[in-house]
């Protein structure tokens, strides 16, 4: 890998990692369309905690008093605390199933037909969930414990390359009422504990099979991936209640018949 390999996969990790379009899909085309050398997982790490950087200094307010009323307030005194033990609650049946079928899902799933239509049909999914919000009169300006329990397991089919963990998520409050903004809140604040279970996982599979590293090639990732991630966030936020999700639809629709083609 070169620097300018390392440069284009982190620019393409911090734009797609909150974005609800898939970021291995992404990745996986691009390695189709060109001669690119797997970048290792210590490259792996780094663009994921770069992201996660990104979305802790984005909410770093909303963290600070999330975590201050977890452990001073009751679950139902809160709306906070109930975010805080929203997000560890919904994190479970991620967490249960990244383990249980880890191994399963990296020899079986990770190929470029099943990307291209996990793209598609949650990209679909995404637009009729947008569709069915924008009839919703009175949209939920709080998440309950029902709304924890659907989105945890809605963001359990993340682990299915093509995805998109933010996409699935933000599908999910959709359908149960919430507006753009809390779902989104709610899905990139969930990604907290999923980015840092899933670099801990990385980190272990580094540990038994070391591999040489390149610190500026590292860097370069991690710096790339969380400056380009944060201002993901940034416009996205400010963006989605004039866009919606439709524009995201028509592009995963696009990016999962050019998958297909590319099978070809």
């Amino acid at each position: 890998m070169d620097i300018y390999q390392a440069i284009i996969l982190a620019f393409i990790q911090g734009i797609s990692e909150f974005l609800p379009i898939s970021s291995s899909a992404h990745l996986i085309l691009l390695s189709k369309l060109t001669s690119f050398e797997d970048q290792g997982l210590s490259f792996d790490v780094v663009v994921h905690l770069g992201t996660l950087v990104a979305i802790i200094f984005y909410y770093r307010d909303s963290i600070t008093k999330i975590i201050q009323a977890f452990f001073t307030k009751s679950y139902k005194d809160s709306d906070e605390s109930k975010l805080g033990w929203g997000i560890i609650f919904a994190t479970i049946p991620v967490g249960i199933t990244g383990l249980l079928f880890k191994d399963y899902i990296e020899n079986n799933l990770r190929s470029i037909e099943v990307i291209a239509y996990a793209t598609l049909f949650f990209g679909i999914l995404l637009g009729l969930a947008d569709y069915i919000n924008k009839k919703n009169i009175k949209l939920k300006v709080n998440i309950n414990s029902f709304d924890i329990l659907v989105i945890g397991c809605f963001q359990a089919l993340a682990l299915i390359p093509g995805t998109s963990r933010s996409g699935i998520t933000i599908t999910a409050g959709l359908f149960l009422g919430l507006g753009y903004k809390l779902a989104t809140k709610f899905s990139f604040l969930l990604s907290i504990p999923v980015i840092l279970l899933s670099s801990s996982l990385i980190f272990v599979d580094l540990y038994k099979s070391p591999e040489q590293i390149n610190v500026l090639f590292l860097l370069t990732g991690f710096i790339i991936s969380a400056i380009f991630a944060y201002f993901t966030i940034y416009f996205f936020i400010k963006l989605i209640d004039k866009l919606g999700m439709m524009p995201f639809v028509f592009y995963r629709i696009l990016l999962g018949v050019l998958l297909l083609i590319s099978l070809n």
